[in-house]
């Protein structure tokens, strides 16, 4: 590999168009650029319907199914990138690149660089089925002995991994100790604000109490810059539902927006442009319901998409409101009146009772864990009462927002109706990006595995979190 970085761009476009003469042609005996593409899509159209032609005699007819399923990723990737749609979204054509590389335009070279060529090589070899070390000088692979092509497999390893390691330190958790320091410090500026003391911290109907839904108190305590200021007033001033829990606040950075607060900003400060997009859909009077959940509901309360599974929705307010929520059209304040009259409920649980074929149940809102641990116990046992209901999953963003709300209590709640290989009770939650997990947010998982209830993460892709390899 380091052999092959060395060679100058010449030698390496040569290399490229020695893997892959065919496409060389296509691009250079093409009149203009969209004939190529036309042109070379249909090439690999056809080299994937050859792939599983058994009669069809060509390089893949030796290939086992391991490898033939590897060539057709690679001109997967091949085809989405050179794909239209993808560069009007990167503003910038491969397509093109190679168009005039192979034509030898007057200063192609200049503008493509090693790592391009390479990337190309790759993906040419790769679709040829010659992927398995298409950067050797030969094209083909080095057969060794077995303990001796292990440790150089090894070694490889090593350095994927070390190349990882290196990558992944440029991004934050909430683990690290600085941001740690900073965020203790900005909790005692909170605290300070609203007249508490460590035990008020600790309980989590004191965060309910305080939570903050305007942007006076929200710029009071950290900075916020110009356009999330808009943002939130304008959330403020047109009842678009906002709020921020003091913990989760905590989890700002107070100086302003930074890289490792960004992504948590971004979750629960709603953009000028969001509200905008809210404001004129009121207005025109449509229906913000774009996971088209009315269609799916055929009682109050309840959406049913599976044959298995329904979601009950006995509560339509959270602690802390995310922008991205799927919810966000019937989702209210949690100052409004928005628990499920109590013969609603009942309503909801004797449909269930009356269904056998209903297996499982999601227990969502809203938030659920907004109830209290009294009504919380009445609706988990009445659903655990129910002789075919197998799971009952709780959806919450509590362990993230809000973890003090896992409490003794709730615990309890969930042991007592967990009953291994009968019904189980498992929690999913939404921890969006790595700076919120936190020793809190730790402890309060740690609390529920501990009592033998599964925790899963269900995460919602947003710009920030999935940008660059963040999440990973």
């Amino acid at each position: 590999m380091k052999k092959l970085i060395a060679l100058s761009k010449e030698e390496l476009a040569k290399r490229l168009w020695s893997a892959e003469p065919k496409i060389k042609s296509i691009l250079t005996n093409s009149k203009h650029m969209e004939e190529a593409r036309y042109l070379i899509f249909d090439y690999l159209n056809r080299m994937e319907r050859d792939l599983y032609n058994m009669k069809a005699d060509t390089s893949f007819t030796n290939l086992n199914i391991v490898k033939k399923r590897s060539v057709r990723e690679y001109i997967h990737a091949l085809s989405n990138t050179l794909r239209s749609e993808n560069e009007h979204l990167t503003k910038s054509s491969a397509l093109e690149l190679l168009f005039n590389l192979a034509k030898n335009k007057k200063g192609a070279p200049d503008k493509v660089d090693k790592g391009f060529l390479l990337e190309f090589l790759v993906l040419f070899s790769g679709i040829t089925g010659k992927y398995s070390n298409p950067l050797k000088s030969d094209g083909q692979f080095e057969v060794k002995e077995a303990r001796e092509a292990a440790i150089e497999r090894s070694t490889q390893l090593d350095d994927y991994a070390e190349t990882m390691t290196r990558y992944f330190k440029r991004y934050h958790t909430g683990f690290d100790r600085k941001i740690l320091k900073q965020r203790n410090n900005l909790k005692k500026e909170i605290m300070a604000y609203f007249g508490a003391d460590e035990s008020d911290w600790k309980d989590y109907l004191w965060h309910m109490r305080y939570i903050i839904k305007d942007v006076k108190t929200l710029s009071g305590i950290v900075k916020l810059e110009e356009d999330e200021y808009e943002g939130v007033k304008c959330a403020e001033e047109n009842k678009i539902p906002f709020e921020i829990t003091p913990y989760y606040l905590s989890l700002f950075n107070k100086d302003g927006v930074c890289d490792h607060d960004r992504a948590v900003r971004a979750q629960v400060i709603p953009s000028p442009m969001y509200c905008r997009g809210v404001m004129e859909k009121r207005k025109k009077g449509a229906d913000m319901d774009f996971m088209g959940e009315k269609s799916t509901s055929p009682i109050d309360g309840v959406t049913r998409r599976y044959p298995g599974i329904i979601i009950i929705k006995t509560y339509d307010a959270c602690p802390q409101i995310c922008v991205y929520c799927q919810r966000n059209w019937e989702v209210k304040n949690i100052d409004a009146v928005v628990k499920m009259p109590e013969e609603k409920t009942k309503e909801i649980l004797t449909w269930i009772n009356d269904n056998k074929n209903i297996t499982e149940v999601l227990v969502t809102g809203g938030d659920p864990l907004t109830l209290n641990n009294n009504y919380i116990e009445w609706l988990i046992g009445r659903i655990a009462g129910i002789k075919h209901v197998e799971r009952i999953r709780i959806g919450t963003r509590t362990p993230v927002a809000l973890p003090c709300r896992i409490n003794e209590g709730f615990l309890k709640i969930l042991k007592k109706y967990h009953d291994w290989g009968k019904r189980e009770i498992c929690i999913v939650t939404h921890f969006e990006h790595p700076t919120e997990m936190t020793p809190d947010s730790l402890e309060a998982i740690k609390k529920i595995r501990e009592i033998g209830i599964n925790v899963y993460n269900q995460q919602v892709f947003t710009y920030y979190n999935s940008r660059r390899f963040e999440t990973c």
